[in-house]
């Protein structure tokens, strides 16, 4: 078991229950999943992108990364249905709380003037959306084989119903947020 898990067993369940008054322990928020996605508009043009970015992905997250594709054919773009996009993964489990504690504690720290992760970026259900200029702040990244600095989108979903509950349960967990 990781050591965010057991945080969260120890500490930030039980204080999320006394804060809330929940009456059950299923009330309590928890992380459900984490999806890190990278979109690559110049994929169109070149397809090693894809699997640069699929590369990246893997070693940043630990989990092999699927190509997401265009729903629709925009004309104005150059862009076809079904044409790969982007990347994405979906992390679960020990996994994520591995990529999360990383995150907070390694990546987010090694941001230049970096004054915290904005503490309005919910969704209204619970959700927490953060995004990255380069994927060269994770130390797993080697700055030499890096071929175009992307960013990136990482939505933190959870079980909170509202957004004050998905707040604290990040706060508890560590996320590092702006005063």
């Amino acid at each position: 078991m990781t050591r965010m898990k057991e945080m969260y067993k120890a500490q930030v369940a039980p204080a999320l229950m006394k804060q809330f008054n929940y009456s059950s322990v299923m009330q309590i928020p928890r992380f459900d999943k984490i999806v890190v996605n990278i979109g690559a508009g110049d994929a169109k043009d070149n397809a090693k992108v894809i699997d640069n970015i699929i590369r990246d992905l893997t070693i940043i997250t630990g989990q092999k990364a699927v190509a997401t594709v265009a729903k629709k054919s925009v004309a104005n773009f150059k862009l076809r249905q079904g044409m790969k996009i982007g990347a994405k993964v979906t992390l679960r489990g020990d996994r994520m709380y591995e990529f999360m504690d990383r995150l907070f504690n390694f990546s987010l720290p090694r941001v230049r003037d970096f004054k915290g992760i904005n503490p309005n970026a919910f969704d209204g259900r619970g959700n927490y959306s953060l995004g990255l200029k380069e994927q060269l702040i994770f130390p797993e990244i080697e700055y030499d084989k890096v071929e175009k600095i992307r960013g990136m989108d990482i939505c933190f979903v959870t079980t909170a119903q509202t957004d004050a509950e998905a707040r604290e349960l990040l706060r508890l967990m560590g996320a590092p947020f702006a005063q």
